[in-house]
């Protein structure tokens, strides 16, 4: 694990997901180990077919933003929207202390959805007659765009792609610009959402799969993912003593194989969403370590490392385990206190990204 030399203050989280919005929904999702699914139709040369997901609502954006200003907007930069305006909300900025802030959007998906409709207007109409605002919504940075338009944001602005990394990436680039001091604070999250392309995908290459309608985390042998979508949300900051949920402490990446140790941190957050191939590598930990996971709370996506992100920023303000447990981890019964969570994420090629958040900064994180 690489410690960061200035740990991030983490002064707000908000999320959207198929749980609800905001941090209390969250928390009951959490609290309860699931949410239940909805169903979506698949229609497919083959027949026609539902599969389970867990969908986003962006109802709530209208708290935030006028109905007029979402009228181009899409679901994938509501979802984003709605996230980033929970936790600058949460972090008790307004949008006039957004002046300094920077924007990092982590997705491994996209705007998939605009994307192609943009490509089947093409296909349907000719080039001069293909959809204008579904290409204007399916730039790479239109979610992070949208952000900074509507938090009137000055700082840096990126979007980073690196489907189940991309989180630890935005946190590096975060980290940097806080340590060059280019901003006071940074809006850091993941969004990715659903789409009929993944309806497709999860038929066709897992359609010899028992019938799921929950993850199964812990059965990593068992293919039972179900799909997820949403958006969570962290406000960085470099001072701290706006430290609401903790600080993220340290940040690690590579081969699988050569990971560094997890045991240095109180509590372990694995990623695992029901993907055997992702599985075989939880597999390895210590049949004897203490597991925590949430992925049955918010689906399999690849920016799912962002909500744990979230859950464990909760966890350590409340002092409290949530989500499905292997067993009981240690230092977290009622009689004691933890003072670090590492979140784990493994990939479906053999990488891994590892993520400390503690209680304390500075020296003592």
């Amino acid at each position: 694990m690489t410690l960061l030399k200035q740990s991030m203050a983490i002064q707000g989280i908000g999320c959207v997901g198929g749980f609800g919005s905001g941090n209390d929904q969250f928390v009951s999702a959490l609290k309860a180990g699931h949410t239940s699914a909805t169903t979506v139709e698949l229609n497919h040369p083959a027949g026609q077919q539902t599969l389970p997901a867990l969908l986003a609502n962006t109802d709530r954006l209208t708290d935030f933003v006028s109905r007029r200003s979402l009228r181009r907007i899409d679901h994938f930069s509501r979802m984003a929207l709605l996230g980033g305006y929970l936790a600058i909300e949460d972090a008790g900025l307004a949008v006039e202390d957004c002046g300094r802030i920077g924007i990092i959007v982590a997705s491994g998906y996209g705007a998939t959805n605009t994307t192609f409709n943009f490509l089947g207007s093409i296909i349907d109409d000719g080039d001069s007659c293909a959809s204008p605002t579904s290409f204007s919504n399916s730039v790479h940075n239109v979610a992070a765009a949208y952000l900074s338009m509507q938090l009137q944001a000055l700082g840096p602005n990126l979007t980073i792609s690196q489907f189940d990394l991309s989180i630890n990436a935005a946190l590096h680039n975060a980290a940097c610009w806080l340590a060059q001091r280019r901003v006071d604070t940074v809006l850091v999250g993941g969004v990715d959402e659903h789409s009929s392309l993944l309806n497709y995908c999860y038929q066709r290459y897992f359609a010899n799969s028992d019938a799921v309608e929950q993850i199964d985390p812990f059965d990593f042998a068992r293919q039972s993912a179900v799909v997820g979508e949403g958006a969570a949300f962290l406000v960085l900051s470099r001072h701290a003593d706006k430290a609401k949920y903790g600080f993220i402490a340290g940040l690690d990446a590579g081969d699988f194989s050569q990971r560094s140790t997890v045991e240095d941190s109180d509590l372990l957050l694995i990623g695992a969403d029901g993907h055997q191939t992702c599985g075989a590598m939880y597999e390895q930990l210590p049949t004897a370590q203490s597991l925590l996971n949430c992925t049955p709370c918010y689906g399999s996506l690849p920016v799912g490392q962002a909500f744990d992100l979230a859950a464990a920023g909760l966890m350590l303000r409340e002092q409290s385990c949530y989500g499905v447990a292997r067993q009981q981890p240690v230092g977290c019964s009622a009689q004691s206190s933890f003072d670090s969570i590492a979140s784990l994420k493994c990939t479906a090629n053999d990488q891994f990204s590892l993520i400390r958040l503690s209680r304390r900064g500075g020296d003592d994180a």
